[in-house]
C-alpha cells in the first residue's frame, strides 16, 4: 500500500491487487458494503495519518479507480467539518463514525505506464508503433514520464500484449487520468507514440 499526499486535503492511495489478497478481498468487493471493506478504509486511514499527519475526520469524498494491471487506487479528499452542530448538544450527537464518506466506484481500462528515462520511453514507442499509432498522451509527473493510453485507442484484444510491452520498459503506475490532468504537465496531447518515433531515433 502506497500513501501519497496530493493537496492539502487529498491523498491517494494505491492497492495493489496482492494488498487485496491479502485481505480476502476481491475487486469487486471495492464496490460494496461488506466488513473486510471497512476495515481497510480505516487502516488506510490511519495509514495516512501516521505517514503524513492527514486528518481524514469530517465528510470524505472518496474515489476508487480499478486500473486494469496494476491494482486500485483510492483518491481521498477531505471536506469541512461542522464542529459547531455539535457544541451544543450532549455528548450522545456525536457521531460514533465519524467518516463520512460519498464513495465514487470507476472501473479505468486506461493503461498508463511510467518511465525514468526518456531514452527508454523511446525504445518502447518504437516498439509500439507498430502496434498502435494515433494514440497516446505524454505527460511529466514528479521526474517521470507517464505515457497514457485511453481505453477506445487501443484494440481490447491487443491490452495484454500492449501491456506485457509496457512492462518490459516502464512500470505500472498507479496514477489516474484525473491525477494527470490536475498535477501533471501535459507535453503530447495527442498521437505521443508515432510522435516520438518521428523525433527520436530507435537506438537498436
Amino acid at each position: 500500500m502506497k500513501i501519497e499526499r496530493l493537496s492539502q486535503d487529498k491523498i491517494r492511495i494505491f492497492l495493489t491487487f496482492d494488498d487485496l489478497s491479502e485481505r480476502g478481498i476481491q475487486k469487486e468487493d471495492m464496490w460494496q458494503e461488506i466488513p473486510k471493506v471497512h476495515e481497510l478504509f480505516t487502516e488506510m486511514m490511519d495509514q495516512a495519518y501516521s505517514e503524513l499527519g492527514f486528518d481524514a475526520t469530517g465528510p470524505l469524498a472518496v474515489e476508487v479507480f480499478a486500473l486494469p494491471a496494476q491494482g486500485m487506487v483510492v483518491i481521498v479528499t477531505r471536506g469541512k467539518y461542522d464542529h459547531q452542530q455539535y457544541i451544543s448538544g450532549s455528548d450522545d450527537e456525536l457521531p460514533e463514525e465519524v467518516y463520512e464518506m460519498e464513495v465514487t466506484l470507476e472501473q479505468s481500462d486506461s493503461i498508463i505506464y511510467a518511465f525514468s528515462d526518456f531514452e527508454v520511453l523511446i525504445e518502447a514507442a518504437h516498439m509500439l508503433h507498430g502496434n498502435i499509432t494515433e494514440a497516446g498522451k505524454l505527460y511529466h509527473y514528479k521526474g517521470k514520464w507517464i505515457l497514457y493510453l485511453e481505453p477506445e485507442e487501443v484494440d481490447e484484444a491487443r491490452h495484454a500484449a500492449l501491456i506485457a510491452l509496457l512492462a518490459e520498459f516502464g512500470e505500472g503506475s498507479s496514477l489516474t487520468p484525473a491525477v494527470l490532468e490536475e498535477y501533471g504537465k501535459l507535453v503530447m496531447a495527442e498521437n505521443a507514440v508515432a510522435t516520438i518515433c518521428s523525433h527520436f531515433d530507435s537506438r537498436n
